[in-house]
């Protein structure tokens, strides 16, 4: 069964497309504000909307039951998946999107190549191949790093590093193999050899920057996408693939920049000992806990109170106990602001669309380089399930994991309050020395049942 391809002439099929293409860029606009996310988030679904049925009725198609069936079938198993996500597993839902991006593209590429003569149309192709291949192969590794399916610890092992540069010499070789001869058994190798890089590549990764990773890959699968549109002729392809390619290389420096890391060093850093990774020693040195009650006190007469959240927050779902209580003490007279670390969660933005959520006020929500300041004016600093985003140590210990990232200046507050489920570190698997000064001080338990019982304690006052 074909569909015939003059439904559409080519001038209507140019200008939908540059309405896609215009959805796309202005979606990429929204999404980059958590007030316009949403807005952002439709543009972009409308602009692929448009964008497929352009393809239906202005392509010669075969095999439509088949497509339509796995169109059907996509829609059945992700529809599902998509509402029933937890804000903590984002960061593994975009990994997966980003392998099924890369390996649908490497895949394409590798059905175009026998019909492919022209000798920069094969460079497109075994190029979507190596880099799709990667892309798909490091984010099922990312995948099961977040989801603690493995390790979250650098995987490295003696002759790592030149094993890698064997792979790398291999595809460029088989690469270029293809080039000359269009031979699809080599076009197989090529994509198999790209399989085992991005396994070598990701897995000397420790746990707190697989989600770099999963932005870089993310710009891998962009880079893929456009050169499977250089392959198929597809204008649309290659400008959504190119948006994809920067934004995620514009995001992966961001995030590096936020943990003060440079990009190579979160790649390769397990190779001289300095990618972070998860610990779970625990500190047996003393800290001053206290109740729910005395919380409610330190809060409920305060003058300023600033809430910095963490991931601890978004894995008991605390949000709406956090938007409560907040509420509950500007009733009161009390100035609250949220502190948001750009890397706060596992994913930029993360923290900003956990409290959208619960309703509170984008105002309320302030970026790191607005809020710093006002620690030194705040009478409390509560920090609800993070802790690497305001440990001291990315200041004042040289050759600490986190050593040179921007932190929340929590600690000028005159008061601190951590409420912590233990006191197992963070990701960076170091000691925060901040849970040891005098003006700190902890409750323990899991973060939305102390934000309640801290809540209901306010309330009674």
């Amino acid at each position: 069964m074909t569909l015939s391809s003059e439904i559409l002439d080519p001038t209507w099929t140019a200008f939908l497309y540059l309405v896609a293409a215009v959805c796309f860029i202005l979606a990429l606009k929204g999404l980059s504000s958590p007030k316009h996310a949403r807005r952002g988030n439709l543009l972009g679904a409308l602009g692929a909307f448009v964008a497929l049925v352009t393809v239906f009725l202005s392509s010669r198609l075969e095999n439509i039951p088949w497509i339509l069936a796995a169109m059907v079938l996509g829609a059945a198993l992700a529809a599902p998946v998509a509402r029933r996500v937890r804000m903590t597993q984002m960061p593994q839902l975009v990994a997966v999107f980003n392998g099924v991006g890369g390996g649908a593209a490497a895949l394409v590429a590798l059905l175009e190549l026998p019909h492919a003569e022209d000798g920069w149309l094969r460079v497109a192709i075994v190029f979507t191949l190596l880099v799709g291949a990667i892309s798909f192969a490091g984010s099922g590794v990312t995948f099961a790093k977040l989801q603690e399916l493995m390790t979250t610890r650098p995987v490295v092992f003696a002759g790592l590093p030149v094993l890698m540069g064997a792979v790398l010499v291999g595809a460029v070789g088989a690469a270029a193999a293809v080039v000359v001869t269009g031979s699809t058994g080599l076009a197989v190798a090529v994509l198999a050899v790209g399989l085992i890089a991005g396994l070598l590549l990701v897995l000397p990764v420790g746990g707190a920057d697989v989600p770099i990773v999963i932005s870089l890959l993310n710009a891998f699968t962009g880079l893929a996408v456009a050169a499977s549109g250089l392959v198929l002729g597809n204008v649309l392809l290659v400008v959504a693939g190119t948006l994809v390619g920067a934004s995620g290389t514009i995001l992966t420096r961001l995030m590096a920049a936020a943990m003060g890391r440079s990009v190579a060093g979160v790649m390769f850093g397990a190779f001289r000992g300095g990618s972070t990774a998860g610990s779970t020693a625990v500190s047996e040195r003393p800290v001053r806990s206290s109740s729910p009650e005395d919380v409610a006190v330190l809060l409920g007469y305060a003058q300023r109170v600033i809430i910095v959240p963490g991931y601890g927050l978004a894995v008991a779902q605390g949000q709406h106990a956090a938007a409560e209580l907040a509420q509950t003490l500007e009733s009161r007279g009390v100035d609250v602001e949220f502190a948001i670390h750009p890397v706060a969660g596992r994913m930029p933005g993360h923290m900003n669309v956990l409290l959208a959520e619960a309703n509170v006020p984008y105002e309320s929500l302030m970026e790191m380089s607005e809020v710093n300041g006002d620690f030194k004016q705040a009478d409390v600093a509560l920090v609800v399930g993070a802790n690497d985003v305001v440990n001291p140590a990315a200041k004042t210990t040289p050759g600490s994991p986190i050593y040179g990232m921007p932190i929340l200046e929590a600690g000028d507050a005159r008061q601190v309050v951590f409420l912590k489920r233990s006191m197992r570190p963070g990701f960076a698997g170091i000691e925060n020395e901040l849970l040891y000064q005098p003006q700190t001080t902890l409750l323990f338990g899991d973060a939305k049942e102390s934000l309640t019982r801290v809540l209901s304690a306010v309330k009674s006052l």
